[in-house]
């Protein structure tokens, strides 16, 4: 029964439950040497629960159980010291739990691990629980310590707040235990934090053993006397843990252990790692599918004799690439500002590429500020770049063989601008007749969407144009 519930619900090795198996031989023997019901735990592939894969009840005494609960689960609100050993590999000593058949019972607990030293599972003793705190040698402790008590928390703060902090108005748990390593002080923070970790007793008077929510030595914290931080990962809490040796003199000290529930904070990372997957396949997705219409374009191009129709196909294709250009970057980043330095140096190796069709040597250079803007803005802004860097390569060099193209941007505290700028023949830029496509699309996207100004201005040495933008 061992190896088939760990083969269907648990992610153990053979070796692991061979390991068991050869425990589980020994289990009636435990069991009647502490009169008590012995148990083997093990964690499920989710981590929020274990199963119960082997038992023995004792034969010389009354066993607690009625039934078998053999592939049975057993769930952290009921049975925290379970849990807890299985996810940190420290044993528990006498914490309270509730069996599968509604008892309540203390449990013992102790890692059982692989050759690796890997936790494979728990072995579990449990025993009817006992009422008599009378003679319970932690509440004597308790009892002598509470003076102590108020005098370490108070000591951890300037004199003129000692009368004006409720630790128990503090967000983060708070324990503090003393030099016999039981817990003489705990804010309700902490008794509310243990209570949603599944412990049924009063944590106020419990060992360190019981309490530690990590595999870290009570005598180990007050050898080193230095603050110790870490976080830990429990079921579906993360916490994070810190540790401070409080010494009044060389025999008298204390421990305190403040614990933050930072599950929320670390879900909320969660997402937004997963908003930014999500949003760097959605720009993927959208950059593929342009290059794909591009693609067809092209193919559409070569079918057709007429000049003036390849040239206007040619530059569609141009102006979907620079918008593809953008959401490559910003399938990269995975988020929605993206540096337009980036994304022009994209436009302008795609442009050196294509300048072959001119026979042309043209020197295309980006220089120039790093400015980050939104994704709508970069698209707007590579579209115009590309028009412009287009418009120089097809007309500013009829007469020329080779040339320089220069972009240049320049961040401003509120108004950025971008300048395209060539060393051609330059242009009229009244013309009679009706302008060119490309310079009328660049106007209507600096007015229109950026919401800015545009300049050009061109002689027999070269053209500049320069369009500002607000940041």
């Amino acid at each position: 029964m061992l190896k088939k519930l760990c083969e269907k619900h648990t992610e153990l090795s053979k070796e692991d439950i061979c390991i068991l198996e050869s425990i589980e031989e020994h289990l009636p023997s435990i069991s009647n040497l502490v009169k008590g019901d012995i148990f083997i735990d093990c964690l499920i592939r989710d981590s929020g629960a274990a199963i119960v894969v082997s038992e023995a009840k004792p034969s010389n005494t009354l066993s607690l159980y009625k039934n078998s609960v053999v592939g049975e689960l057993a769930l952290r609100e009921n049975e925290p010291a379970v849990l807890r050993t299985l996810e940190i590999g420290m044993g528990t000593s006498d914490l309270k739990a509730i069996t599968q058949e509604n008892r309540v019972v203390k449990q013992n607990t102790v890692p059982i691990k692989n050759t690796i030293g890997e936790v494979i599972a728990v072995l579990i003793m449990e025993k009817d629980i006992t009422e008599d705190i009378s003679k319970n040698r932690n509440m004597e402790i308790l009892s002598e310590t509470t003076d102590q008590l108020t005098q370490t928390i108070m000591n951890l703060k300037e004199p003129d707040l000692r009368n004006t902090i409720d630790f128990n108005l503090i967000n983060d748990a708070i324990l503090v235990f003393d030099k016999y390593a039981i817990s003489i002080y705990a804010n309700h923070t902490a008794e509310e934090l243990y209570k949603k970790l599944g412990y049924k007793d009063n944590i106020i008077g419990m060992k360190f053993n019981n309490l530690v929510l990590s595999k870290v030595d009570f005598n180990n914290i007050i050898s080193k006397n230095k603050s110790i931080s870490f976080e830990i990962t429990m079921g579906k809490f993360c916490l994070q843990i810190k540790y401070a040796v409080s010494k009044k003199s060389k025999d008298e000290c204390t421990v305190i252990m403040l614990i933050k529930d930072i599950t929320d904070i670390r879900e909320k990372e969660k997402q937004l790692i997963l908003k930014a997957v999500a949003i760097r396949e959605i720009h993927h997705r959208v950059k593929n599918n342009l290059q794909t219409i591009a693609s067809i374009l092209r193919l559409q191009s070569r079918r057709i004799n007429n000049e003036e129709a390849r040239n206007a196909f040619n530059e569609s294709i141009g102006r979907i690439l620079s918008i593809a250009a953008t959401h490559e970057v910003l399938a990269q980043n995975g988020i929605d500002d993206v540096d337009i330095k980036t994304i022009l140096g994209k436009i302008k190796d795609n442009a050196i590429r294509n300048s072959i069709q001119y026979n042309k040597k043209i020197d295309i250079k980006l220089l120039g500020d790093s400015l980050y803007v939104d994704s709508d803005k970069a698209t707007f802004i590579a579209i115009i770049i590309n028009e412009l860097i287009e418009n120089s390569l097809e007309h500013a060099f009829v007469k020329e063989n080779q040339g320089y193209i220069e972009i240049v941007i320049k961040k401003g505290i509120m108004y950025s601008n971008i300048s395209v700028r060539d060393s051609g023949q330059g242009f009229n830029k009244y013309p009679k007749e009706h302008g060119s496509l490309g310079l009328d699309i660049v106007k209507s996207i600096v007015k229109d969407k950026l919401n800015g100004d545009m300049n050009i201005e061109s002689n027999i040495n070269g053209t500049k144009a320069m369009f500002s933008f607000l940041n």
